[in-house]
C-alpha cells in the first residue's frame, strides 16, 4: 500500500538541496514599504511594527508577521523544528555557545516563506480595509460553502436526506475519521501527487480534510468533494502506481513514514472501492433532450402544455414549450417533478390542457416512455372519497410561505383533485392547480391550528380571528374526511438549522443557499439566506428541489449565494415580484391568532387533534391529526 511513498521519499526530504538553496523569493508588490537589513529584503506591512529573529533559522523579519504568540519562530516548519530538535540544533543555541552567525544557507531556505507570507499579511490587511469601506454582495463565483460553514459553525443535512440526489440512497457510512487519498498540495515536486487525510467535518458533499500527521493542527485543512475526481480510497496510489509524499510542511516529523501510516491506518475505515463507479452511474439520467412530456402551464395553472427537454443538469431539466419559437419560453422542474407527465396524461385522467398549434413532432423529438415518471400512490375512489365543494387546507402555488383555506373544485381520475384558494380564484377557474390525494402540500381542516402555523383565510373575509366552525357552517361547506390525507412521516433526518441547497420555486431555475427552520412532521420551511421571511417555503422534505451542500458544484449547476442587504434592495427579479404582488392581496390583515376549532359536529363526524410542536422534529409515522371512530 505504501510502495509509492518509499519511491519518492528521498527525493521529498526536507533536508536542503543545492537547487532548493538557489530558489529565489517571489516579487513583491511595489507599493509596499521595503525595509533592508544585512542585504535581505523584507515587507514592513504597516510602517510601525517591530523587528525579531527567528530563533530556529535566525531570519529577522517584522514581528508581527512572525508565527505564535511569542513571535519566536518565523513560520510553522520553525517553531515544530525547534520543538522537534535539540535546542543546540537551533540557530539561536549556535550563536550562543560558539558565537557564530548563521550560514547564509540557512538564511536562503527561510526567505521565500517568510517574504511569501509577509506579502500575505499585507494583503490581507489591505484586504480587510477595502471590505470596511465598501460592503458588497457576494459573488456566485466568491461564494464558498467550507468558509460560509466554518465562519459560522454550521451544519449542513446530510446526503441521505435527499433520496433523489446522486448517492442519496447509496452513501454508506462515510463519516468523520474515514481516510482517503488525495492530492497533496503542499508540496513542490513539479508533478502530482498524493496523502492520505481524514475526514474532519461532512457537509453534504463536501468534506472537512486534514492530512495525516498533522495530529490537532487545523492550519492545512481544506475542503473537498468527496464525489470528486481526485479523491480516492485508501490503497488506490498502490493499485496505480501513484506516489505517496508526506506535506513538506510535517516531512521532519517522522523519519519513517511508512511505519506511521501502518500504525495510523491499522482498523481505519475508508471509501469502498467502486466508490467512484456507484458516483458516476448515480449521475446518469434516462431523461434525454428532444423528449416530449406534459408539463403545467407556467402562466395558467389550471392546465398543462406540450415541451420538450432541452438540457438535464443533475437531474434536472430544463423544458422548452413547443410553441416557443425561439426556445426561451421555458420552464425548470426536476424530472420527478409531480409537475411533469407523459403525453396524453391529461386526456386520461381528464385534465385541461393546451393543444399545440404544431399538428406533428419536430424531427428528432419523441414522446417520453411512461414508466420514467415518478409514480404516484394508488387509492381506491370506490368507497368514500374526496367530493366537490369539499374545504381543506392546501400550500398556495403561487405564494409558498402560506397556507390557505382551499376548497376541491373538481375531483379528477387516478386521485388527482382540482384545488382553489378561497377569495382569490378567477371565475374561470384558470388558477385551480392540481394536487394528488397524498400530496404533502394538502391538509385536513385545523391542520395549521394544532401545528400552530399561521393560517392565510379567504381575502375579504372580515370575521376575524378565522374560526373553522364559523367559517363551514357561513359557506354551507364540509371538511375534507381527515382519514383520506397522507398522514406518512418518513424517517427524513433533518434538522432544524441545517444548510442545504434549494429551487427558489417562485423562480425554479433559481438554486439558492438555504436552511431548515421549522419542521412540521414531513413539512419543511425553508428559508433563503440573506433574503427576508416573507420569500420563505413550506416544501415537503422528500422534494425533489431540495439537494445537499454541494450539489451545484458537483453537478455544474449555478449557485445563489446568500443575498446583502444591498442586492435585496436592488433585486427586482421576477420571482420577488410576483411574490410581493401575491402578498398584497392579503395587506390590511393582522397576524391571524391561534385558531379556535369547536369540537363539536362537522359533518357528523366528531375529531379530536393531537397538539403538535410549533418546531416538531417527529421522524416517526406520528399521527398529527386524528379522528375518532364512534
Amino acid at each position: 500500500m505504501f510502495d509509492g511513498y518509499d519511491s519518492c521519499s528521498e527525493d521529498t526530504s526536507s533536508s536542503s538541496s543545492s537547487e532548493e538553496s538557489e530558489e529565489e523569493a517571489a516579487p513583491l508588490p511595489s507599493s509596499l514599504p521595503i525595509i533592508k537589513n544585512n542585504g535581505q529584503v523584507y515587507t514592513y506591512p504597516d510602517g510601525k511594527s517591530g523587528m525579531a529573529t527567528c530563533e530556529m533559522c535566525g531570519m529577522v523579519g517584522v514581528r508581527d508577521a512572525f508565527y505564535s504568540k511569542t513571535k519566536r519562530f518565523c513560520s510553522v516548519s520553525c517553531s515544530r523544528s525547534y520543538s522537534s530538535n535539540s535546542k543546540k540544533a537551533s540557530i539561536l543555541a549556535r550563536l550562543q555557545v560558539t558565537g557564530k552567525p548563521p550560514t547564509k544557507k540557512a538564511k536562503v531556505l527561510q526567505k521565500q516563506p517568510l517574504v511569501a507570507k509577509l506579502a500575505a499579511y499585507a494583503q490581507y490587511q489591505a484586504t480587510l480595509q477595502n471590505q470596511a469601506k465598501t460592503k458588497s454582495a457576494v459573488s456566485t463565483e466568491g461564494f464558498n460553502w467550507g468558509n460560509y460553514i466554518n465562519s459560522n459553525s454550521f451544519i449542513a443535512a446530510p446526503v441521505t436526506c435527499f433520496k433523489h440526489a446522486p448517492m442519496g440512497t447509496c452513501w454508506g457510512d462515510i463519516s468523520e475519521n474515514v481516510r482517503v487519498e488525495v492530492p497533496n498540495t503542499d508540496c513542490s515536486l513539479p508533478t502530482k501527487v498524493f496523502w492520505i487525510a481524514g475526514i474532519v467535518k461532512l457537509a453534504g458533499y463536501n468534506a472537512l480534510l486534514r492530512y495525516e500527521g498533522f495530529e490537532n493542527d487545523s492550519g492545512l485543512d481544506f475542503w473537498y468533494s468527496i464525489c470528486g475526481s481526485d479523491i480516492h480510497p485508501v490503497g488506490w496510489c498502490a493499485a496505480s502506481g501513484k506516489p505517496l509524499v508526506p506535506p513538506r510542511t510535517i516531512q521532519h516529523k517522522y523519519t519513517n513514514w511508512k511505519a506511521f501510516l501502518v500504525k495510523r491506518l491499522t482498523g481505519a475505515k475508508t471509501l469502498p472501492p467502486d466508490f467512484s463507479q456507484k458516483v458516476s452511474e448515480s449521475m446518469q439520467y434516462p431523461f434525454k433532450p428532444c423528449m416530449r412530456v406534459e408539463v403545467v402551464d407556467k402562466r395558467h395553472l389550471c392546465r398543462t402544455r406540450v415541451a420538450v427537454v432541452e438540457s438535464v443538469i443533475g437531474g434536472r431539466l430544463r423544458l422548452v414549450y413547443e410553441e416557443s419559437e425561439d426556445r426561451t419560453d421555458d420552464f425548470w422542474c426536476h424530472m420527478h417533478s409531480p409537475l411533469i407527465h407523459h403525453i396524453g396524461w391529461s386526456r386520461s385522467i381528464g385534465h385541461r390542457f393546451k393543444r399545440s398549434d404544431i399538428t406533428k413532432k419536430q424531427d428528432g423529438h419523441f414522446d417520453t416512455p411512461p414508466h420514467l415518471f415518478a409514480k404516484v400512490k394508488e387509492v381506491d375512489q370506490s368507497g368514500e372519497w374526496f367530493k366537490e365543494g369539499m374545504k381543506l387546507e392546501a400550500i398556495d402555488p403561487l405564494n409558498l410561505s402560506t397556507i390557505c383555506v382551499a376548497t376541491i373544485r373538481k375531483v379528477l381520475a387516478d386521485g388527482f383533485l382540482m384545488i382553489g384558494i378561497d377569495g382569490s380564484e378567477a371565475a374561470d377557474g384558470s388558477d385551480w392547480f392540481c394536487y394528488h390525494a397524498t400530496s404533502p402540500s394538502i391538509f385536513p381542516v385545523g391542520f395549521c391550528e394544532i401545528n400552530m402555523i399561521e393560517l392565510t383565510p379567504p381575502r375579504g373575509y372580515t370575521k376575524l380571528p378565522f374560526k373553522w366552525f364559523d367559517y363551514l357552517r357561513e359557506t354551507g361547506s364540509i371538511a375534507a374526511p381527515v382519514k383520506l390525507f397522507n398522514k406518512d412521516v418518513p424517517n427524513h433526518g433533518f434538522r432544524v438549522g441545517m444548510k442545504l441547497e434549494a429551487v427558489d420555486l417562485m423562480e425554479p431555475r433559481l438554486i439558492c443557499v438555504a436552511t431548515v427552520t421549522r419542521i412540521i412532521h414531513r413539512l419543511l420551511r425553508i428559508h433563503f439566506d440573506g433574503w427576508e421571511e416573507e420569500y420563505d417555503q413550506w416544501v415537503d422534505c422528500e422534494s425533489p428541489d431540495l439537494y445537499p451542500v454541494g450539489w451545484c458544484q458537483l453537478t455544474g449547476y449555478q449557485l445563489q449565494p446568500p443575498a446583502s442587504q444591498s442586492s435585496r434592495e436592488s433585486q427586482s427579479g421576477s420571482s420577488k415580484q410576483k411574490k410581493k404582488t401575491k402578498s398584497q392581496q392579503y395587506k390590511g390583515h393582522k397576524k391571524m391568532t391561534t385558531l379556535q376549532l369547536k369540537e363539536e359536529l362537522i359533518d357528523g363526524e366528531d375529531y379530536s387533534f393531537l397538539q403538535g410542536a410549533s418546531d416538531q422534529e417527529s421522524n416517526g409515522s406520528a399521527n398529527f391529526y386524528i379522528k375518532q371512530e364512534p
